[in-house]
């Protein structure tokens, strides 16, 4: 396949008996695809970060039981080994129930394109959040590896380019596994838009400055009350934007929201390896954090922009 192909097949895709996906842990030096002939191959791929994003990883997980039906394995053990896969991001266990009755390639494949046209609305509805001449500043990867096509916070950046709003764009490098400085920053030199790598802890300081007109970042969850669960560093990025009045959004497609969890601190948060810091020493490794909902000043899903209070103003998460 064309080098920078970000078309959602390149991302992920069922082809014959395999889930072949584009393995974002070789990014930016090599594009290779992983192939996985089995849902516990899709769910290794999953709990190794071979493909990551809320989003995507549900896709991935939706084509994985699809393959395991094909295959003939007994799917409430496919279900069961692709749910545990990561506990935090909500869509994984969403696209698995969006498929339980229905485990076809046909359905897998709906589900995927029906994720890829809510990043498209939503990067639709967050232009009018952005001004002319932005510098904006994004933390993780939330482009098309994350979705499987398009992209949440950064499909938003991607439109608001595309409508001339943009300036320039910071690019957290998002500690430990630098999914900013990796991913994000190999997504926009491909879309031709203008960034600069910055170390997580020169946000503030760039926010003190006046370099910064808006901070976007995506959702692995958000609870009911609008709380957001997000990559690690994410709610340090609130406070920082709130002590300097620079507005704070999150898009997330509403496959991201989970209703059944009244806030965020009954979100499970992962913990990860602690080799992922050090190869050495003792290591607390949270793969997330929590924002709170009054850090936040607007939830972007496909259904529109969405303001406090989060609890009446975010829709129903729809089916696929």
């Amino acid at each position: 396949m064309a080098s920078r192909d970000l078309t959602p097949e390149r991302i992920v895709r069922l082809e014959g008996d395999a889930v072949v996906l584009l393995d974002q842990r070789r990014l930016p030096d090599e594009e290779l695809e992983l192939w996985c002939v089995s849902a516990e191959d899709v769910a290794d791929a999953i709990r190794t970060l071979a493909i990551r994003g809320a989003p995507a990883i549900g896709v991935a997980a939706a084509y994985g039981l699809a393959l395991a039906a094909r295959r003939g394995e007994d799917l409430d053990a496919a279900y069961e080994v692709l749910a545990a896969a990561r506990p935090t991001a909500v869509n994984l266990r969403w696209a698995l129930d969006e498929l339980r009755d229905d485990p076809t390639p046909e359905r897998a494949r709906a589900l995927h394109e029906a994720e890829v046209e809510r990043c498209r609305a939503m990067g639709a509805h967050a232009v009018e959040l952005v001004a002319e001449d932005s510098r904006l500043l994004t933390h993780c990867n939330t482009g098309a590896l994350a979705t499987g096509g398009y992209g949440s916070a950064l499909g938003a950046v991607r439109a608001a380019w595309e409508a001339g709003r943009v300036e320039h764009v910071w690019v957290d490098e998002t500690r430990p596994l630098l999914q900013g400085a990796r991913l994000t920053a190999w997504e926009l030199e491909a879309l031709g838009i203008p960034f600069s790598v910055i170390v997580d802890g020169a946000a503030a300081s760039l926010m003190a400055a006046g370099q910064v007109d808006a901070v976007f970042t995506g959702a692995d969850r958000i609870a009911a009350n609008g709380d957001v669960a997000n990559k690690v560093g994410t709610y340090a990025l609130a406070l920082g934007a709130s002590a300097h009045d620079i507005p704070f959004y999150v898009v997330a497609p509403t496959s991201t929201l989970d209703r059944g969890t009244a806030r965020g601190s009954d979100i499970p948060i992962e913990q990860r390896d602690a080799r992922e810091v050090t190869s050495r020493f003792p290591s607390h490794n949270p793969a997330f954090d929590v924002t709170p909902a009054d850090l936040v000043a607007s939830i972007v899903t496909e259904a529109g922009v969405h303001r406090a209070p989060y609890a009446s103003s975010l829709p129903t998460p729809v089916r696929a």
